[in-house]
């Protein structure tokens, strides 16, 4: 997702450079201009931009396996975090760049499900008000929502900054508190539960595709649960659920679907792996899974 909101922001008139910094290497850093490259170049062959402003993008961005280039960022300026949802390994990079970057820099967590409160522990009490949550969508480069999440210590000059980026960017931003999966995935993921649910009881006789066709044609979902889970990824939707029962084992919403347990088990993630409750090609959806 990293290279989705990198682009986004290098395509901005409002925005002079973007540091893209990734401490994988220059192999990772190499993946991720591809993946940008790659939807310049689709962007070009629709006519939505030219080949010289496909260069002007580029030409914004700094690729750096270095941390120290961020703290090379003057002004009030925004750090993005977009790596793995782990707490532990969010708050080793915070309590890092807390030490290198300038404290007017803001620090914003796209976190799609964990505590924005719980990961600026690690900062200085000083930075707590210029930390906040960014959690945009994929694919970045398509999906125009932004959720701005205020913790309880962040201020109104870090949020009233992010919105501003959020608006430079041409996303619409929507601002709620630090609560479990925010506005989206607290609605979302719980419906994910209840489809799976009703797979493992057996209560629509034709299963996967069924359920996925009854909120399609029923709903006017885009796609349906079991199509969406899979392209989420199994294995993130697990992980959020198991976040939410540890913290709130009292509420009776957050539960775990047996069929779940059992894909993420065997490995079949969804599209990522090339199966999940339906078979993948790519980004190409196929046949539902027997079984």
């Amino acid at each position: 997702m990293g290279h989705g909101i990198t682009q986004i922001a290098a395509s901005s008139p409002h925005i002079s450079s973007v540091v893209a910094y990734d401490p994988s290497g220059q192999a990772a850093l190499e993946a991720g201009k591809s993946r940008i490259l790659k939807s310049l170049d689709k962007m070009m062959q629709r006519e939505k931009i030219t080949s010289d402003d496909a260069e002007g993008i580029l030409g914004k961005i700094v690729f750096t396996d270095d941390i120290a280039a961020l703290g090379n960022i003057k002004g009030p300026d925004i750090v993005i975090e977009a790596i793995i949802e782990d707490l532990g390994i969010k708050q080793k990079l915070y309590g890092e760049l807390d030490g290198i970057c300038p404290p007017t820099t803001i620090f914003a967590s796209n976190t799609s499900s964990l505590s924005v409160e719980s990961m600026s522990t690690v900062v200085s009490d000083s930075r707590k008000e210029n930390f906040v949550g960014l959690h945009f969508f994929n694919p970045v480069q398509l999906m125009k929502l932004v959720e701005v999440i205020r913790a309880p210590a962040s201020g109104d000059v870090a949020v009233d900054a992010v919105m501003q980026f959020c608006e430079d960017v041409d996303r619409k931003a929507v601002q709620c508190k630090d609560t479990p999966g925010f506005v989206v995935n607290r609605l979302l993921v719980p419906a994910l539960v209840q489809a799976m649910e009703m797979l493992d009881r057996g209560d629509v006789l034709g299963g996967v595709p069924d359920i996925d066709a009854c909120m399609q044609l029923g709903a006017g979902h885009p796609m349906g649960p079991f199509h969406l889970a899979d392209y989420i990824g199994l294995d993130t939707t697990k992980f959020i659920l198991d976040g939410w029962i540890e913290s709130y084992p009292d509420n009776q919403s957050f539960t775990m679907p047996a069929c779940l347990v059992k894909k993420v088990k065997s490995g079949h993630l969804g599209r990522k792996s090339g199966q999940g409750f339906y078979h993948w090609d790519g980004d190409k959806r196929g046949d539902p899974v027997k079984g």
